[in-house]
């Protein structure tokens, strides 16, 4: 199992926090999302090690940035 950690900018309620969480979990690997709305941190559990890419185009897609 692995874990990493984001931070993404511009999300700023509980429907930000959803959008987030549904386009991360459909990322294959992913098992887990924790978003933190008040740290702006994304904590993602996988099987294995996914490619930040892919985490990136799962929250742009959702309306939001990835800050690296």
């Amino acid at each position: 199992m692995s874990t990493a950690t984001y931070t993404v900018t511009g999300m700023t309620c509980g429907h930000c926090v959803s959008s987030v969480t549904e386009e991360v979990e459909r990322v294959a690997g992913v098992t887990g999302v924790d978003v933190d709305l008040q740290t702006g941190t994304v904590t993602v559990t996988s099987d294995g090690p996914v490619d930040d890419v892919l985490i990136q185009g799962a929250v742009e897609e959702a309306g939001y940035e990835l800050r690296q």
